[in-house]
């Protein structure tokens, strides 16, 4: 049977002819998957007809008459916009009429939604935001989470681990992929009580397959583990450190590069290198953050991207949805449960 991909095509600063690009582009990769398309009758239509979607048959515009706006409140998106092309598409998980959602919408009104809509899988705290981001080998590692949780105890560490652990599987077909947890230092003795906690508890139980300790923030792109797993307040810093630091750089190379006829003539000559950092490096193929934890699979597509960008967020969501990581997820996570009951009752024993 083939996936179904429900699409907020109002989402995103230049929705929806963006989106409906990256849908094209995605059809080219993945011929056999449906996509169901949210927007408003006045442009949706256009944008399928200028790229040869106009009746295809793997492709169904369902009208909408509301659009979440970047700027709307999230209570809003909440209380009023019933008709918007956010808000439907999501439905269109909850109901089982798609497989997935995929909105590049504003990111705390289609996160709230998310929540409130698809609720989280039963015996899991806390939903996540994860992402892919680059390393080395181009292999790229999950990080979790990025802003949706700013306290975490130690017990959704954990689970947040195993949550990594399926999107690694889902996205990379990685069939056994390492986990760390970021910390300030590699050493058992580093780090707040919940980190120790939590690793104690992986330690202990067992809970987490080929789990590898504490990483530091120097490690993210160093390839020694497939999955970092840290709160929310801590992720959401470093990935906007990471891209500030890129942008940075770039922008002082470009200027270095042009300050005199040597230099200019010097990049000319290294133009292939630069040319192949940028591809290593292009934002656009690490596009698409799931809302781990969710009975239902929910990807945040930058509101910025482009097409192709867009393409790899739907690349993101097809592949979940493909691997069935939500009903792996539910699994390891009863398994996670049984084995702190059985790890909680030999304690009292001793």
């Amino acid at each position: 049977m083939s996936v179904i991909i429900a699409i907020d095509a109002m989402g995103g600063d230049k929705a929806p002819f963006v989106t409906i690009e990256g849908i094209a582009l995605a059809l080219k990769k993945h011929p056999s998957v449906k996509f169901k398309v949210f927007g408003l009758s006045e442009s949706v239509p256009e944008e399928l007809e200028k790229h040869n979607l106009s009746g295809h048959e793997n492709i169904e515009f369902i009208p909408c008459s509301e659009v979440v706006k970047g700027n709307t409140e999230p209570r809003l998106a909440i209380r009023k916009f019933k008709d918007s092309s956010m808000r439907r598409a999501i439905e269109a998980v909850s109901r089982k009429e798609a497989d997935a959602v995929v909105s590049a919408g504003n990111t705390g009104a289609y996160m709230v939604l998310s929540k409130l809509i698809l609720k989280t899988i039963p015996g899991l705290q806390r939903a996540a935001i994860s992402t892919l981001l680059p390393t080395k080998n181009g292999k790229g590692v999950v990080m979790l989470d990025l802003g949706g949780n700013v306290d975490v105890p130690a017990e959704v560490l954990v689970q947040f681990c195993i949550m990594g652990q399926a999107f690694a599987k889902g996205v990379q077909g990685n069939k056994n992929p390492t986990v760390a947890l970021l910390n300030i230092g590699s050493e058992e003795l580093k780090g707040t009580a919940s980190l120790k906690e939590a690793q104690q508890m992986i330690q202990t139980t067992n809970a987490v397959s080929n789990y590898k300790g504490f990483v530091e923030g120097d490690d993210i792109f160093e390839e020694k583990v497939d999955v970092i797993v840290t709160d929310g307040f801590t992720g959401n810093i470093a990935l906007k450190t990471i891209e500030g630091t890129v942008r940075f750089f770039s922008g002082i190379m470009k200027e270095e590069l042009k300050r005199s006829w040597i230099t200019k003539i010097g990049a000319l000559i290294s133009k292939p290198a630069f040319m192949g950092l940028k591809k290593r490096l292009d934002p656009r193929r690490y596009n698409g953050a799931q809302f781990l934890g969710l009975q239902g699979i929910s990807v945040k597509s930058h509101g910025g991207t482009d097409g192709f960008g867009f393409s790899h967020a739907l690349g993101v969501a097809i592949d979940l949805a493909e691997n069935n990581v939500n009903a792996s997820l539910e699994r390891e996570l009863e398994a996670l449960q049984e084995k702190l009951i059985i790890a909680e009752s030999s304690a009292g024993l001793e």
